[in-house]
């Protein structure tokens, strides 16, 4: 009993954070309806700030405890500030867009941020002192717990408290109720709510920074923090419902106590535990425990999918173009056919994205995960049992199939943000397998010395790989055409009149689901054999991104998208660093920036900004003198 009690408080002092982050994340989304995704770099600059104000700059603030407290709260303070600058900047820009638009939007924000931090505070941790005059424990039923950790336990519920009597007693609260509930209709009542969207965002970013600022006394301040903490504040945030103060924080207390709980019993499964929380919740209750019914979000911006094919000699002209480039890289050395082998491999991952989400309107924020089962299904079964690369593939696509086929069953149930959040968990569950199971993976060190490839059979395998990435661009064709994609697209757009028409709506994405799971195991098998190792980075949250970003440069709703998103990111994250000196160190936030810039001016992509840059040159050609008359 002496035991689970500490774990309990451990789990409370954790929750304090964890609470701090998402209500100000929740705050954020409920008066804005923005997912920010770069919540947790403002978290980290409120670290770093502090840690550098009470070590660095003026190490005497760190021995006064009124003056380690106001360091806190400039920490805080400056995290708003610098969450208002994002809001005029960026955010605003993003009001009433899809979800993942600002989602990719945000996590730009996110590269951006980190590397200005790198470049103002260092690549280092900044460790500093323990606050003064909580610095040691007391003795709690035999065992010691850390004073600093009772301290924080008490801000949670005083931060909840404090919020609300904000938005219930004060008038700029109700104000943000009631932008909440009805954004337009404050605005006909003469409420400009552009200032109240800019109060909440910096609120929730001061809440932010101060939760950062907490935690020094725990840990040191690093560049790392912000990925670190936004994954585990999206599980609390979707687990007490997008909007709900209240249930971010029971959902805070429960994920704080089933984290401190694994830690101790269960430490190489913790991450699990704490994804399969949420994962069991969702299930039962697919708005969280305290959230608005899914069909009260932001409503999706429905695109017609272009694609050139439907006249046969301009898709003809869009696949010569594919085999000339191809061939072209080939013949540029060593450097360029690997860069070129990544493209593909980037191409047809993205496309087994770009199919459920462009048609089935299934936003996958975890993707990597099948991405992932297909890597080290292939490598495993080479290594396991010597099988060659087409049975080694088909490994891959088999073990990513069977995942798929038992998972899809509760992600078809969801929809949004709750959904990406879904198969996050699932990415997070099999990274954190093949981490911790270092007797079949591996761990860190990876599957390596893989033969799937020979040196006389690379040239072979690139004409694979071109053959498969142009069949599965003609697929994507063939699908957006069919019968099975007209359904698609009516369960898409009108989900309730698809259903009230016969056809059967979570069989139909279910379907769609697994098919693109299989196309992405695929892709991670070919990768597996291109690389010649396959490492826990490939079901990481960074993998998923980069299927995201492809899709999203190039254009969700085109055809060819996933093909122009997959040339351009990798040619961006291979060259740019090291063909311009200035960005050489940072080049993530030079894509970062690149990203939230194509979010904003052309959400649908670099050829839907082409697309509308060629039909204003028509609109503003002078007209035929004949056709005028």
């Amino acid at each position: 009993m002496t035991f689970f009690a500490i774990q309990v408080l451990n789990g409370l002092s954790y929750a304090t954070t964890l609470f701090l982050m998402a209500a100000g994340l929740t705050l954020i989304f409920g008066v804005t309806r923005i997912v920010n995704f770069a919540h947790g770099s403002f978290f980290m600059l409120g670290a770093l700030l502090t840690a550098h104000w009470v070590t660095n700059w003026f190490p005497a603030w760190g021995e006064s405890a009124g003056l380690y407290a106001l360091a806190m709260l400039l920490g805080a303070l400056a995290a708003g500030v610098a969450g208002a600058l994002a809001e005029f900047v960026l955010l605003r820009r993003l009001y009433g867009v899809p979800e993942l638009y600002q989602l990719v939007a945000t996590f730009g924000l996110t590269l951006a941020m980190s590397d200005a931090m790198r470049w103002g505070f260092g690549p280092g941790e900044v460790f500093a002192p323990r606050f003064p005059g909580l610095k040691g424990a007391v003795e709690l039923w035999g065992e010691f717990f850390p004073v600093w950790q009772l301290v924080t336990m008490t801000l949670g519920p005083l931060v909840w408290l404090g919020l609300h009597l904000l938005l219930t007693r004060t008038r700029f609260g109700q104000r943000l109720r009631a932008a909440t509930m009805d954004r337009a209709m404050l605005d006909a009542l003469g409420v400009n709510p552009k200032p109240l969207m800019l109060g909440a965002v910096m609120l929730g970013c001061a809440l932010a920074g101060l939760g950062g600022a907490l935690q020094l006394p725990r840990e040191p301040a690093n560049l790392q923090m912000d990925v670190n903490v936004i994954v585990e504040t999206f599980v609390v945030v979707v687990t007490g419902g997008l909007g709900s103060i209240g249930g971010a924080f029971f959902a805070a207390l429960l994920i704080g106590l089933i984290h401190a709980l694994g830690v101790s019993l269960f430490p190489q499964a913790t991450l699990v535990l704490v994804f399969l929380t949420m994962a069991v919740v969702l299930a039962v209750r697919p708005q969280g425990l305290m959230g608005q019914p899914l069909d009260a979000g932001p409503r999706e911006i429905i695109q017609k999918f272009h694609q050139p094919s439907v006249k046969r000699s301009l898709g003809a002209l869009y696949f010569a173009a594919f085999f000339g480039l191809c061939a072209l890289a080939w013949t540029g050395g060593e450097y360029t056919r690997s860069l070129a082998s990544d493209a593909l491999i980037l191409l047809i991952f993205g496309v087994s994205l770009q199919s459920m989400m462009a048609l089935g309107g299934l936003v996958s924020f975890g993707h990597a995960a099948f991405f992932g089962l297909g890597a080290y299904g292939a490598a495993l079964s080479h290594t396991q049992w010597g099988a060659s690369l087409p049975v080694a593939l088909a490994a891959g696509c088999a073990l990513a199939l069977a995942v798929a086929a038992v998972f899809g069953a509760a992600v078809v149930r969801s929809a949004g943000v709750y959904l990406a959040m879904l198969s996050l968990a699932l990415a997070q569950v099999i990274w954190a397998t093949a981490t911790q199971w270092v007797a079949l993976t591996g761990g860190d060190n990876g599957v390596i010395g893989l033969r799937l490839v020979s040196d006389d059979t690379r040239p072979l395998f690139f004409v694979l790989l071109v053959f498969i990435a142009s069949l599965s661009v003609a697929a994507l064709s063939r699908l957006a055409g069919s019968t099975f994609g007209a359904a698609l697209q009516a369960v898409r757009d009108t989900p309730q009149r698809a259903a009230a028409s016969g056809l059967p709506v979570n069989g139909i994405r279910y379907r769609i689901f697994v098919e693109s799971a299989v196309l992405a195991g695929l892709a991670g098998g070919l990768a597996a054999a291109h690389k010649g190792a396959v490492f826990p980075s490939a079901a990481s949250v960074a993998t998923s991104v980069d299927a995201l970003l492809v899709v999203l440069l190039g254009g969700v709703h085109q055809l060819w998208g996933a093909a122009v998103g997959s040339a351009v990111l990798t040619w961006a994250s291979a060259e740019l660093g090291s063909s311009v000196a200035v960005l050489r160190d940072y080049w993530r936030g030079a894509l970062g920036v690149f990203v939230m810039a194509i979010m904003v001016l052309s959400p649908s992509g670099l050829l839907g900004l082409l697309q509308r840059m060629k039909g204003a040159r028509r609109a503003a050609s002078p007209a035929d003198p004949g056709g005028s008359r």
